[in-house]
């Protein structure tokens, strides 16, 4: 496609996240939402007042990778739709941007890789912190050894609302023929017509992938994208519903611990990460920690900071237990090994970097410019699943009670 070609694009899945993708995919230069699918027939009707009478909308998403205008798909639908849609439109010949987690299971994941070759056509998850500016500055400065030896990250992403703990509203006046509940159940088990798992489907582990694979997974594509890492080998999660007992089967806290290994990218690490959709904080609070040997750099949503400190140049002595001829012996061996030191002592520094642009507008650019041929694309189904794999193996991980563990190479438990 020549860089001034329209990209006629069509969302599946019109939902809150859906309807986002659309608005910031269509700001982009020469694009144009031409198609729009969803199970219920209010979001589809609410596409036509968006973008005009004229858009096609269905409740099929078949119709629209059948059309012949339609050149790429937006897709976010429930996780359990993810990888079958996915696959189906690459093989339409559709390029896909496809919301995190690009899977539900990690059994998923080799095959969607395998549909994105064979297509030669772009993939992109949508995990926008892949393209954040503030991501973005902290892997250059990763790379240029400012933290020394990496050791530790923590990442966390706390909630204290209904709304950050999935408590969607339910339309009023809902009729079952409003929505067509068999297609949204898909390969999930059967059940009647009960509007909450549609409207609230994260809650549920029949159609959503939790904390883990909504949130954990942000966390660990950010951590991707500034250390270069292709993921852990050992991961061990513990959560549970603590707070929002709604009739959810999805934990509202979660914590993991994953452990990942030396590579030329990186020194080995351990990785703690945290989500608590009940913290008792006032505002949603996003963050990293990068914790090296010579400084500390922390990451939110549009800051970045990098606290340096200098290294102690002697280990120091513990020695006032000891007879004073001891003492004084080991004074006088010390002093030869770390004589004083007549150099400056360089002062420690505090950078601050903040960034301006919004990382779900960036992300969208980068999808349309890699349509374009002007770049590769900047999340494919790989880095993807190298995101989801272990995101998902949290949950397994949490709700069996045991450690997992992962090939980050071969992408394949091990």
């Amino acid at each position: 496609m020549a860089a001034n070609d329209k990209i006629q694009i069509a969302l599946i899945g019109c939902g809150g996240m859906g309807q986002g993708d659309a608005r910031n995919q269509t700001l982009q230069p020469n694009t144009k939402l031409v198609a729009a699918c969803d199970i219920y027939q209010s979001r589809l009707e609410h596409m036509r007042e968006l973008y005009g009478p004229d858009t096609y909308t269905t409740r099929d998403y078949r119709e629209v990778l059948a059309r012949k205008d339609v050149d790429a798909v937006l897709i976010a639908t429930p996780d359990h739709w993810h990888a079958r849609i996915t696959t189906e439109a690459l093989q339409a010949g559709k390029h896909v941007y496809c919301q995190k987690p690009m899977v539900k299971r990690v059994d998923e994941g080799l095959g969607v890789i395998a549909a994105e070759k064979a297509s030669g056509k772009v993939l992109q998850v949508g995990s926008q912190y892949v393209s954040s500016h503030v991501f973005l500055k902290a892997r250059e400065l990763f790379q240029q050894g400012a933290l020394g030896e990496l050791n530790l990250v923590e990442a966390w992403l706390d909630r204290n609302t209904a709304m950050g703990a999935w408590q969607y509203s339910i339309p009023v006046n809902l009729q079952q023929s409003d929505i067509d509940w068999d297609r949204f159940l898909g390969n999930a088990p059967k059940r009647p017509f009960e509007p909450i798992r549609l409207f609230r489907w994260r809650n549920y582990g029949d159609y959503g992938t939790g904390v883990a694979g909504d949130l954990f997974i942000h966390l660990l594509s950010g951590l991707h994208t500034v250390v270069g890492s292709i993921g852990p080998t050992t991961v061990f999660a513990s959560g549970g519903v603590r707070y929002w007992k709604d009739g959810r089967d999805a934990p509202d806290v979660m914590l993991a611990v994953l452990d990942y290994p030396k590579s030329q990218a990186h020194p080995a690490f351990t990785l703690a990460l945290r989500v608590n959709l009940a913290s008792g904080v006032a505002t949603e609070q996003f963050g990293f920690r990068f914790v090296g040997s010579e400084g500390i750099m922390t990451a939110a949503y549009n800051t970045l900071r990098l606290e340096k400190h200098t290294r102690e140049t002697a280990p120091g002595y513990s020695i006032g237990t000891l007879a004073q001829k001891d003492q004084d012996a080991f004074l006088a061996d010390y002093r030869k090994k770390y004589p004083p030191s007549t150099a400056p002592i360089a002062p420690d520094s505090d950078f601050k970097f903040t960034a301006q642009a919004d990382a779900h507008r960036l992300h969208h650019q980068a999808f349309a410019e890699s349509i374009r041929g002007l770049r590769p694309p900047v999340e494919d189904a790989t880095f993807g699943f190298r995101a989801a794999a272990p995101a998902l193996l949290c949950n397994e991980s949490a709700e069996k009670g045991q450690a997992f563990r992962w090939d980050p190479v071969t992408m394949r438990r091990s």
